[in-house]
């Protein structure tokens, strides 16, 4: 699971020239689509908050975009360890003693965190957190590795089964003293997922919303697909590895590069195994593409978790659900719903 309430950034929109996309939709016959890019960043649940409509009615765009900044705003408040009187911090200085009243927002995170636990076989546990002061990626990072001693006591305390959700008395319960809830696994995909429904009540139809490592596309920029990469793990921050076009779906990415350190030649990253306590090993990114960015965000934390193997096992059973997966040993593997979408770039950079 991640150590981090701020999912790593890996994706990137890359732009085209004008007379390309102009020459592609005379091509494709597409009608021109008026408008011009309207775009704002905000800084909000620990990552940049970047949206982006194609329209004609920028005064619209800028009052949708301040509806969204203040929804990220909101759900923070809600969600985030990291923000005294949340929802999960609640929850977690509740554990072992009794059940929290909570809102329906973080019910419904829990909820479908609880279901990608059930796909992945726990490999995605929001209760990782009880290893929280173990391992420290954020702000607190001291580049130090833990004692398995210290690792192995806390394991009993890792268990999504032991967070009880009653959906009618709308509350959540850590059975046990110790435990720690942790959404930033699956919250900012959540919040993504209602940025998005607020664009569309107020009219766009063709906008970006990026935040982290998640994002999602709708319609076009201007007369073609909007364009997204995914990050090489293992060069430059603005280096890719893959292309496609999304529109009307959502692109999460989870990776061992960000939040991390090297000490004494082994990679240490914030993305652990539930069941070992350490650092997953065996991948290097995963990128899911979904039209849920909450399943997505969940999701790619959870097949990064499973490895190569299983993980892609698991996206091939789920309906609508493709995968990009970087190998430790830098393969890229595709699913079959995007090997004729994805556009390999260049093979990923070999470092350690």
């Amino acid at each position: 699971m991640t150590l981090s309430s701020r999912p790593v950034w890996a994706a990137q929109v890359l732009g085209l020239a004008a007379a390309a996309a102009l020459m592609a939709s005379c091509r494709s016959g597409l009608p021109p689509n008026p408008g011009h890019l309207v775009e704002r960043a905000q800084l909000v649940m620990g990552s940049e908050l970047r949206l982006s409509a194609w329209t004609e009615d920028e005064a619209e765009a800028l009052r949708a975009f301040d509806a969204v900044f203040a929804e990220f705003s909101r759900l923070e408040g809600l969600l985030s360890v990291w923000r005294a009187g949340s929802d999960i911090q609640r929850v977690n200085e509740a554990a072992g003693q009794h059940a929290v009243d909570v809102s329906p927002e973080t019910i419904e995170v829990l909820l479908v965190a609880r279901q990608v636990s059930d796909w992945t076989n726990g490999k995605f546990d929001v209760t990782f957190a009880a290893m929280s002061d173990l391992w420290r990626f954020d702000h607190d990072q001291d580049n130090q590795v833990p004692s398995l001693a210290d690792v192995a006591a806390r394991l009993p305390l890792i268990d999504y089964l032991a967070l009880e959700i009653n959906v009618s008395a709308r509350t959540a319960f850590l059975r046990h003293r110790g435990m720690k809830a942790h959404l930033g696994g699956i919250g900012k995909g959540y919040a993504v997922d209602r940025g998005v429904a607020i664009l569309r009540r107020h009219g766009f139809v063709n906008f970006m919303l990026q935040s982290g490592g998640d994002l999602f596309s709708a319609g076009r920029k201007g007369d073609r697909p909007w364009r997204v990469g995914v990050r090489d793990p293992r060069g430059a921050p603005d280096t890719i590895v893959a292309a496609l076009e999304l529109s009307d779906q959502t692109l999460s990415t989870s990776g061992d590069y960000e939040r991390m350190f090297v000490k004494d030649g082994t990679r240490y990253h914030h993305i652990l195994d539930p069941d070992e306590g350490t650092p997953a090993r065996g991948t290097r990114s995963v990128s899911i593409v979904a039209a849920s960015a909450v399943i997505a965000d969940g999701l790619s934390t959870g097949v990064f978790v499973l490895g190569p193997s299983r993980g892609l096992a698991l996206v091939e059973r789920l309906p609508g659900v493709e995968a990009v997966i970087i190998t430790a040993d830098n393969q890229v593997l595709v699913s079959s719903g995007l090997k004729e979408r994805l556009q390999l770039v260049a093979p990923p950079t070999d470092a350690p």
